[in-house]
């Protein structure tokens, strides 16, 4: 026997058949969005899928309807993420953006940035959330990786003996290494952010292809000449200035400069 429509059930006053977990994507008005988007009830039990969140779930794994949400997420987050979300419902303020590791059907933890809202009963009160989740896992890898970079560049400067200091390519000092601290009496921190101007004010400079040092002619072209600069006291110091601009091959382009500094002894 065919199987009644819902009309034609409600024609001969006989119940309706339950659409099946299958059937109930196709009732999910957030279907069409590229984005996974799940509702979680108030004890963490997913209601609700669309398609783009059911296609990273596993069947193998089974069903992501009715399962505990927290059970996707990685084990050293489980327990603190799920009272964040209980005390997020208990105070019914509107939930941040937070990022959490979910395994998905590539059989890895990928990193997912979850925006959130509130889902409320009939009376007002707070009853779970929808939630929209965008996959940052490669944009969080690259800043990691630049970021470990960054630090092992640092270090590296950090260990060289003589004094350091790098510019961005608008002239401001974004890095000076622990023997530059120990020349000029700043402190990295002090002069970061600094104009190269300020940071390390030049009274004379002498070189054998032009009179005066200029930022824009750094930038150009490595050089070499010794110079009267003023330290943290307003002292004036007698220096050698080897200066190299930082090409980026990727983009082609100049991206700052840098300084080494070398104090000369004093004539007379």
């Amino acid at each position: 026997m065919n199987a009644l429509t819902p009309a034609e059930a409600a024609a001969r006053n006989v119940p309706a058949k339950a659409p099946a977990a299958a059937d109930r994507a196709d009732l999910n008005p957030f279907d069409q969005l590229p984005l996974p988007y799940v509702e979680i009830d108030a004890h963490g039990i997913i209601t609700s899928a669309n398609r783009a969140c059911l296609a990273l779930h596993h069947l193998a794994n089974g069903e992501l309807i009715g399962r505990m949400a927290w059970d996707l997420v990685a084990t050293d987050e489980k327990d603190p993420s799920f009272a964040a979300y209980c005390s997020t419902l208990e105070s019914g303020d509107e939930p941040a953006v937070v990022r959490r590791s979910l395994y998905d059907r590539s059989g890895q933890f990928r990193t997912y940035e979850i925006f959130r809202r509130l889902i409320h009963d009939p009376e007002g009160n707070p009853a779970g959330m929808r939630m929209i989740c965008v996959d940052v896992t490669d944009a969080k890898n690259a800043f990691e990786d630049a970021r470990r970079s960054s630090v092992w560049l640092q270090s590296v400067l950090d260990s060289i003996c003589e004094a350091i200091v790098v510019t961005d390519s608008l002239g401001f000092i974004r890095s000076a290494n622990p023997a530059a601290e120990a020349l000029l009496g700043w402190k990295a921190s002090e002069l970061t952010g600094v104009s190269i101007e300020e940071g390390l004010p030049i009274q004379a400079f002498l070189s054998g292809d032009r009179s005066e040092l200029t930022f824009s002619l750094s930038l150009e072209k490595p050089a070499k000449a010794t110079a009267t600069i003023l330290d943290r006291e307003r002292r004036e110091m007698h220096v050698e200035i080897g200066s190299s601009p930082i090409y980026d091959k990727e983009n082609d382009s100049t991206t700052g400069v840098v300084l080494i500094l070398r104090k000369l002894e004093s004539a007379g």
